[in-house]
């Protein structure tokens, strides 16, 4: 019982893990999405404001390019068309006309020389080109709001200049923070910040603000913008509202599944001796048809387990569970009780063999000889040959050891055959440390007899070494005549398979016996040997 409690409790925490795991996943990629929602946001308003101050900076070089018909002339005769030129076109706050490292006349200021430090209020950057243009706190004339200055100058000691109004970038900031809680940050040429929106959003909430930074590809200005953690999580509730539900689902369903498996797993043990006590288990045998003989020279035996219901639970179900359960020598015993009474009935030839699988935790066990030499004993005046039939799994531990049983019960006149030869790694190995009687080849092999187009190097192979290894060789999984011809005319002894029979309970192998155990088959009346397998 306290035992059984810590699975039953292991069980409920592995229940509550399987219904957790799926919303803590949710939770997580639903963080991730919204996080990725955000920066596509980001993106798409970064690269639409530095669009627009691309398109401004267009404006300004295109308006010194048209200044640049006044050069060679004075103020006095520029000044008109100056002034008229900045009050026309937009985005301009005033352009001018330098000589001489100083302002001689702009639109705003008419004649009256300055300066370009004094109009900036800010040391010129020293930037080694004839080009170039600096966003600035503010001008003389409008300190208090920035701007970006172009300036152009000529080899003669002349240079345009255009100042466009930073007011212009700051409401197509306000315009594209309307729907969001943005900070944007814009540089000229590392210049003096244009910026809008509240700084202190990055400091606000426990989560860390996104920042975003983007340059133009086509002028000295770049971009910061930084996406309030309320953004973050106000995509974060958006998604979590279209994918939460869907995880809240799967979370309910994979308790569900993991609840069923669980229960199955945990009560088998306890279910395989109830079933053992009640006698649901039975010993089915399928026929095995000698090519020398011609006709039926043994079978194999196998269990089956029907509940109570009715419904038959799968062999490879059971057994797998009955081994990881440490059941499978208790189930083994089981089935040798079952045989032993089943062949009290038949009829058979001294020398019929009877086989028999083993399991690797069996065969390892101290008491597996006694148990099979008890057997053996109490079948004895049936005088089968009985065959052990073992797997590749169950010869990789304690080699030696096992040896020494197999070839004490080979003394006593039971037989050796490797089961579904092929599908592991070390068989051949095995074949030498082991001293075998048969050889079963597995159905796979023989199923590449009609998917190969009648080529199968790997099957003649292991016919061949088995011949020259003076092994019998039984193939399994027989299922049609041009596998059962395939196999008859390469010498395979012994055919076992849906072909020649089925597995069948004990009443019904009886009823076999009796009626097609003595009779041949042959490859071309498929149909009619179908009909007899169904008895």
């Amino acid at each position: 019982m306290p035992l059984l409690k810590r699975k039953r409790d292991y069980a409920r925490l592995v229940i509550i893990i399987s219904g957790v795991l799926p919303l803590i996943i949710g939770i997580f990629f639903t963080a991730l999405d919204a996080r990725h929602t955000v920066r596509q946001q980001q993106v798409s308003a970064a690269n639409t404001l530095l669009s627009q101050a691309e398109r401004m900076s267009d404006s300004a070089w295109n308006m010194i390019t048209e200044l640049r018909q006044f050069q060679h002339q004075s103020c006095s005769q520029i000044e008109n068309q100056l002034q008229r030129i900045g009050s026309l076109n937009p985005y301009f706050r005033a352009v001018g006309k330098m000589e001489e490292n100083r302002i001689a006349c702009s639109s705003a200021y008419g004649t009256k020389p300055g300066s370009l430090s004094d109009m900036i209020m800010r040391d010129a950057p020293v930037t080694g080109k004839a080009w170039w243009s600096l966003s600035i706190a503010g001008t003389a004339g409008v300190p208090d709001r920035p701007a970006v200055i172009f300036m152009r100058d000529l080899p003669d000691g002349e240079g345009f200049w255009a100042v466009i109004d930073g007011q212009y970038l700051i409401d197509f900031m306000r315009a594209i923070s309307s729907t969001h809680l943005y900070h944007f940050s814009m540089e000229f040429n590392n210049g003096a910040p244009i910026s809008f929106g509240d700084p202190q959003i990055a400091l606000s909430g426990w989560f860390q603000p996104l920042i975003y930074q983007a340059s133009s590809s086509r002028y000295p200005l770049s971009v910061t913008l930084i996406a309030s953690p309320s953004e973050l999580i106000s995509a974060w509730r958006q998604v979590m509202l279209i994918i939460m539900p869907v995880a809240i689902i799967f979370s309910i369903l994979l308790m569900m599944l993991m609840a069923n498996w669980l229960q199955r797993r945990i009560s088998w043990r306890d279910e395989i001796r109830r079933a053992i006590a009640s006698g649901q288990f039975r010993a089915h045998y399928q026929p095995v048809y000698d090519n020398r003989q011609q006709r039926c020279s043994g079978a194999e035996a196998l269990l089956r387990w029907t509940t109570p219901d009715g419904n038959g639970i799968r062999p490879d179900i059971f057994i797998g569970a009955a081994e990881a359960e440490g059941m499978i020598v208790p189930l083994t015993r089981h089935l040798l009780d079952l045989i032993a009474e089943d062949v009290q009935a038949w009829q058979v030839e001294p020398g019929f063999h009877l086989a028999i699988n083993v399991a690797a935790d069996h065969l390892q066990h101290p008491d597996f000889v006694d148990d099979m030499l008890h057997f053996a004993d109490r079948v004895k005046d049936k005088q089968f040959l009985i065959t052990l039939e073992l797997t590749e799994r169950s010869l990789i531990k304690d080699g030696v050891e096992v040896a020494r049983k197999l070839e004490q019960l080979r003394g006593c006149g039971m037989k050796v055959a490797i089961d579904d030869f092929g599908t592991g790694h070390c068989s051949l190995s095995y074949l030498q440390t082991f001293t075998m009687d048969y050889l079963k080849i597995d159905r796979g092999f023989i199923n590449a007899i009609e998917s190969l187009e009648g080529r199968t190097p790997v099957l003649d192979a292991i016919i061949q070494l088995s011949h020259e290894l003076e092994l019998e060789v039984l193939g399994e999984g027989v299922e049609s005549a041009l596998q059962f011809s395939y196999l008859q005319r390469r010498g395979v002894v012994f055919i076992q398979g849906y072909y020649y029979a089925r597995p069948m309970d004990n009443a019904a192998l009886i009823t076999w016996l009796a009626r097609q155990g003595e009779q041949p088959v042959k490859a071309n009346h498929a149909s009619e040997t179908h009909q007899t397998v169904s008895l």
